[in-house]
């Protein structure tokens, strides 16, 4: 399917300032379910761009935030490497949670707001992106979020202070949450707690 892949829209965010957002969509006349997909530490590098494109070729319109707005100049990627590693794991228990969760709010909102969104929302995302999509995916407008490897969920240290209250908000969940657990994890979901005989033992137990 051609796409879309070459859109930005910058958005307010309260008490953060512009947000750059990447947006993916199809070519074509119509409108799509939204996803909001939250990169790794090192924000919108082209493995989250390809991830991005493949999830709008099956039929979505995709926003992929920078993460780290607030400390980053807007189209800042974080190089793979130990500079890059470094900084992006100083930013990521830097920030706010409630600038994380003030981000997914205002990128859900920019996605309902764009002429090619249905209505339907959706959050994915990948280590760190996983927690924010499984933490974006409490707001109750999210039918749906797939949290693959998310990062501190079992221990509760995302964000400044290293304090945050993801699992204990697990009943606010109006949708679906698929989890993935360890490097040969299973997908599973967080509602059933069922055993992933491939996640860490203690990680899974604490899920």
């Amino acid at each position: 399917m051609i796409l879309h892949s070459d859109e930005t829209l910058d958005v307010d965010v309260p008490h953060g300032g512009a947000m750059r957002i990447h947006l993916f969509r199809p070519a074509v006349e119509g409108r799509f379910p939204g996803i909001l997909l939250f990169s790794e530490i090192y924000q919108v590098t082209a493995p989250t761009r390809r991830l991005a494109a493949m999830i709008a070729g099956n039929g979505y319109v995709v926003a992929v935030p920078e993460v780290y707005h607030e400390y980053e100049p807007a189209g800042t990627v974080l190089n793979y490497d130990q500079a890059g590693t470094d900084r992006g794991n100083a930013l990521k228990i830097a920030k706010p949670v409630a600038a994380y969760d003030a981000d997914a709010q205002a990128g859900l909102t920019a996605l309902l707001d764009h002429p090619a969104c249905n209505g339907r929302l959706g959050t994915f995302g990948v280590c760190l992106g996983g927690h924010l999509a499984y933490r974006a995916g409490l707001d109750p407008r999210v039918s749906a979020a797939a949290c693959f490897y998310p990062t501190d969920i079992h221990s509760g240290t995302l964000g400044e202070g290293r304090s945050d209250d993801s699992l204990a908000r697990m009943a606010e969940a109006q949708g679906r949450n698929a989890v993935r657990l360890g490097a040969a994890g299973s997908a599973r979901s967080l509602c059933r707690a069922r055993r992933d005989p491939d996640a860490a033992g203690g990680d899974r137990r604490v899920v």
